[in-house]
């Protein structure tokens, strides 16, 4: 597994990480989770699982997480409720529409299950990174609350897995379209967690402006972002903005929910990133992992409607976890201009009394 390297100090804990260099990941496609006509389906997987043999990282069986790792994050009434709506499914529970069958209940085990399995690979030293590729995915799903295509929150039971085995500081950045609304309900009250959540603005769930969370600032940041924000302002998003929170809270691991709609052409949104544009922000959060908590980053694919696209970000990921120093060769860069952000940039840094970094 490698020698051992660093040792954290987590209060009267001292938790040794192995100089691992292993990329691994977990898939879970979940094909009995699928509803007529739904943007979010096993089909969104079905290119990228053709690839996976490619890319210079292992894989991971992941079981289901428990029903005490889950109440660690949801309300055990609403657990149960969503049980005993999947043996009543297949319907929708929530306007989104968020929708369950007879298998969801047990695929959103495994999906928060995988993000367990890349956190414990990571935590342990038994590898450097990760990425979950998970459905159904978790970032809209609240503490009592089922909704955005979203069962369990995965990327927050994985947060709290770390914390309960010793990390004092986990730092979980959001990319994907939508804002992040369960996450930040999650962690709303807990210090120990920093929030970070790049999206567009006036869409679902309607959500996420930067003075949304006036008594947390600088640890709960919301970046609203105009339609067709694109490469060049989701790197300074990263530099400017990321980047200095992430020196002022030290995390000691990094979580980042990887939703690949902010792509150009996603069917559901209109941002404005492309293939090359999610390698970039993901080499940095890499990096950024590497100055701050010797390497330890977890992906966690949240949404993305178009099976090319979810396709090539992740491959953009892989590319960033196992250290290639370009992006995949794919020609999609976006048509659209993108919108200078410098006034939004400027009034989120105002707001949390934060300066570029």
């Amino acid at each position: 597994m490698g020698e051992v390297g660093l040792i954290i100090d987590a209060g009267n804990k001292k938790i040794k990480y192995l100089k691992s260099m292993r990329s691994v990941y977990t898939f879970i496609p979940s094909p009995g989770h699928v509803y007529p006509d739904h943007p979010e389906s096993p089909e969104r997987m079905e290119i990228l699982e053709k690839k996976l043999s490619t890319f210079a990282a292992e894989a991971l069986d992941a079981s289901p997480a428990t029903h005490e790792q889950v109440v660690a994050v949801h309300h055990p009434k609403m657990i149960g409720a969503i049980e005993q709506a999947c043996k009543a499914g297949p319907g929708i529970i929530d306007y989104a529409p968020t929708y369950v069958t007879g298998s969801s209940y047990k695929d959103a085990l495994l999906a928060a299950g995988g993000v367990l399995g890349c956190t414990k690979a990571v935590m342990n030293g038994d590898a450097r990174n990760a990425f979950a590729i998970v459905r159904p995915p978790g970032h809209h799903a609240e503490p009592s609350r089922a909704m955005g295509f979203c069962i369990f929150n995965n990327i927050a039971i994985g947060a709290c897995a770390a914390l309960a085995n010793g990390l004092e500081r986990v730092m979980i950045v959001d990319f994907d379209a939508h804002h992040g609304n369960g996450t930040q309900a999650i962690f709303l009250d807990d210090p120990r967690v920093t929030f970070i959540s790049l999206h567009q603005w006036g869409i679902y769930p309607g959500s996420g402006w930067i003075d949304d969370i006036p008594h947390d600032r600088q640890r709960i940041i919301n970046v609203p972002l105009d339609g067709r924000a694109g490469d060049t302002t989701y790197r300074r998003v990263i530099q400017e903005i990321v980047k200095p929170a992430a020196k002022k809270f030290n995390p000691q691991l990094m979580l980042i929910s990887a939703g690949f709609d902010s792509h150009w052409s996603d069917p559901i949104t209109t941002l404005g990133l492309s293939t090359a544009g999610f390698f970039s922000i993901s080499k940095l959060l890499v990096e950024l992992a590497e100055e701050h908590c010797n390497g330890r980053i977890i992906f966690v694919l949240e949404g993305g409607y178009d099976p090319v696209n979810v396709a090539n970000g992740s491959s953009a990921v892989f590319f960033a976890l196992t250290g290639k120093s370009s992006a995949p060769d794919v020609q999609d860069t976006c048509p659209y201009n993108d919108p200078d952000h410098s006034k939004r940039i400027d009034e989120v840094l105002s707001w949390h009394g934060m300066t570029a970094g």
